[in-house]
């Protein structure tokens, strides 16, 4: 069945003119979305602890935070768009007795309402999410662009509800390059499969293996990086234009013979049943149980890992060759 798909004469902004949205976060979302929907008509509120260096950024960007109690009892809309892990214990201690009948609570992800954490107890839930980072959401909108987004409604939510929705995924620019009708549990899933199999965990493993095979072969450090990460970038580029097929039109016929080829011998049948596993334990609340349980506990695993990562060999090699490369715009952490 094809997907449900609205755009810009689908959607009313006008349904906003008398309502107060809150943005709980002044984060990559909230940055984001606050400044989109202020410049488009929109009233926002922010809400964020005061001291914080988002505070600072929310005041420099002309708006006035208030703590997020204050901002949940002023918002008709109530956006959720702190980080994951912190948000289900915030909710319980600032939100929820601070939401009034008739609020429609909000999140960009749906992890917390879909596992549980969050339990909007009556409150009818809208997810519109958008489908890229805050930076970009937020740059798009400038140029008159708008990144694709999601929407999703908590079960029995009214039709009044996901015309707000639709409203509001307007006032960030969403609707500009479309929103697709879906779940809590498909956004929630997906959006985690696709984080740990293929955008961060998949390619972040594929691309260490392959620089450690070289580097152990003999081969010099600064050029598996090139061979193994800088040269990603060209390959992701085409995918975004044209697909696979575009990728494969436009490299030569040597590399479209390796990938055929060789493809199958790295992605074996059991790297399929691994994605399955993945995929299960996302599904049956596993990871998200342990993910909150690792933030609860002091993040010590997390925090190690993050460590040893920045210390890889590919990452010391990278560092010093992105200084010497003056058309990147290098960010260094």
């Amino acid at each position: 069945m094809a997907a449900t798909i609205y755009y810009d004469d689908d959607a009313d902004l006008s349904l906003l003119k008398d309502k107060t949205i809150s943005i709980l976060g002044y984060g990559s979302q909230g940055h984001a979305q606050a400044q989109n929907l202020r410049e488009s008509g929109c009233n926002v509120v922010v809400g964020q602890r005061p001291g914080s260096a988002n505070y600072d950024l929310a005041v420099s960007h002309g708006f006035e935070p208030v703590s997020l109690a204050e901002a949940t009892q002023a918002g008709d809309l109530i956006n959720i768009l702190l980080p994951d892990e912190v948000q289900g214990d915030i909710f319980r201690d600032q939100i929820r007795e601070n939401i009034s009948p008739g609020n429609i609570l909000m999140c960009s992800h749906g992890f917390n309402i879909h596992f549980g954490f969050i339990d909007p107890a009556g409150t009818e839930a809208l997810l519109i999410a958008p489908k890229g980072p805050g930076h970009l959401v937020r740059s798009e909108y400038e140029v008159g662009g708008g990144v694709p987004g999601l929407i999703a409604l908590s079960e029995g939510a009214s039709a009044e509800t996901h015309a707000l929705g639709l409203a509001y995924a307007k006032g960030i620019g969403a609707t500009r390059g479309g929103v697709i009708e879906t779940t809590f549990a498909e956004e929630t899933e997906t959006d985690l499969f696709g984080e740990q199999v293929v955008l961060c965990g998949g390619v972040s493993e594929l691309v260490k293996a392959a620089f450690e095979t070289l580097v152990d072969a003999g081969y010099q450090p600064e050029m598996a990086y090139f061979e193994c990460l800088h040269e990603l970038k060209l390959i992701v580029d085409l995918f975004y234009q044209g697909g696979l097929s575009y990728m494969r039109y436009s490299v030569s016929n040597t590399a479209e013979y390796g990938d055929y080829m060789s493809g199958p011998r790295i992605i074996t049948d059991d790297t399929r049943e691994e994605m399955k596993r993945v995929l299960s334990e996302i599904q049956e609340g596993v990871f998200a149980r342990n993910w909150i349980a690792e933030h609860k506990s002091g993040a010590e695993s997390f925090k190690s890992r993050r460590q040893l990562d920045h210390d890889h060999g590919i990452e010391v090699v990278g560092r010093k060759l992105r200084k010497l490369m003056s058309w990147i715009d290098s960010k260094e952490v």
